[in-house]
């Protein structure tokens, strides 16, 4: 396995029009590419599987957080020093992987994540809104600062893989508990400028239900903390 071990993985729902520029892009870098599916109705595997890729499937939709646990197990069991995650729709871009190979080579941190903010005018006001109070809250609760919790643009070291494998998955709630809890015990950690980009898809992120759950998420690490300090 080249390149220090890196491994691609592209987690995916009902992107069959949209995937495979995705994946196209990525094949340039010659490192090993994995798709989960997690559930799709509309032939994405299809997509995938004539483009040659290995594919993980999902029978019914399970959530994001499902599908990279998937991704993990089977990205560890290959022997992969680290993981990138990206999404299938198109907003993060196959020729920015390169800023998380550059940080990877020079540093090896244990998470990377690729931040919009610097250039977020293209972000929907909603989620812009959402992404800075959960991204200001998540800072506070790791003592890190931490400046776009919510891309899935990121990078995990096998360390992080194997502290990351086995939580619950579920829709969104799990990216944003590994941040917490990886800068609280001590994982390094580092961010990439990445392009925000937004088309005209619907976002599978519903900001008042993924909104009270982040909260609830927030409220549990807060008990957490306070029982720890007993």
């Amino acid at each position: 396995m080249g390149n220090n071990g890196l491994v691609i993985c592209v987690p995916a729902y009902n992107e069959a029009s949209r995937i495979s520029p995705v994946l196209l892009g990525l094949q340039g870098y010659g490192l090993p590419i994995v798709v989960v599916d997690d559930g799709s109705s509309d032939g994405t595997d299809k997509v995938v599987t004539e483009l040659g890729l290995p594919l993980l499937r999902h029978e019914v939709n399970r959530g994001k957080g499902e599908a990279i646990q998937t991704a993990l197990r089977h990205v560890l069991g290959l022997g992969a020093e680290a993981v990138v995650f990206l999404d299938a729709d198109g907003q993060h871009l196959p020729e920015e992987l390169g800023r998380f190979l550059e940080v990877w080579k020079a540093q090896q941190p244990d998470l990377v994540i690729g931040s919009r903010m610097r250039d977020n005018k293209a972000m929907p006001l909603v989620r812009r809104a959402s992404n800075n109070f959960s991204s200001a809250l998540i800072s506070a609760l790791a003592g890190h600062r931490v400046t776009d919790s919510q891309s899935g643009y990121r990078l995990l070291s096998r360390r992080m893989m194997e502290f990351a494998l086995g939580r619950p998955g579920g829709r969104f709630g799990l990216e944003s508990e590994l941040i917490i809890d990886a800068l609280l015990a001590g994982m390094s950690y580092a961010e990439v400028p990445i392009s925000c980009v937004y088309g005209d898809k619907k976002s599978y992120f519903h900001p008042v239900k993924d909104s009270l759950d982040f909260l609830g998420l927030v409220g549990k690490k807060v008990v957490e903390r306070a029982l720890s300090k007993r």
